[in-house]
């Protein structure tokens, strides 16, 4: 997701990462708009994969619930594009950017230190960008960079828990 955000990025003429939001992608050139609306549709039917595989884990963990609603959030930004509604389409990215960071702080009952500490680090620097992107605090850092710095928490905490899961999951079958 992160590497086709920066390919629509650089395929965008006078794009800027510091005031544009990561949207305006879904709206810009043919060639952009084509690779971010892919790859958010198919990042979010990975999430609500990955959420289908998270919910029979044992315990009592909600933190599919969080991924798949992150992952319904995503699909809808892909779809709902800026200009077709823009609530709708600020409505799917709340869910996405809101429950992708809290996702991140819950799954850190699930590992152990010092990763559990590092996913709620980057959960709460999410959520906090994201309070202050509502507000439109953007910390000299422009809107579409305050948004990045929602965006990037939750993917970090994604690739993150998917690898520490999987490393996990071969620990555990290869004893």
């Amino acid at each position: 997701m992160l590497f086709m955000v920066h390919l629509a990025e650089f395929l965008a003429p006078e794009y800027s990462t510091s005031q544009n939001y990561i949207s305006d992608l879904g709206i810009g050139p043919m060639t952009s708009r084509v690779i971010f609306t892919g790859a958010i549709i198919i990042f979010g039917l990975m999430a609500l994969v990955a959420a289908a595989l998270l919910r029979p884990r044992p315990g009592k963990s909600l933190v599919w619930m969080f991924l798949a609603l992150s992952g319904i959030g995503a699909i809808g930004v892909g779809v709902f594009n800026e200009d077709y509604i823009p609530e709708v389409h600020a409505l799917f990215a709340i869910l996405a950017f809101l429950f992708g960071n809290s996702a991140a702080i819950y799954s850190s009952k699930m590992v152990r230190p010092p990763m559990s500490y590092l996913f709620i680090l980057l959960g709460l620097i999410g959520l906090s960008a994201l309070a202050l992107l509502a507000g439109s605090t953007y910390l000299g850092l422009g809107a579409g960079g305050m948004e990045r710095m929602v965006f990037y928490p939750a993917m970090f905490w994604a690739i993150g828990c998917g690898a520490y899961l999987f490393a996990e999951e071969n620990r555990v079958t290869s004893c």
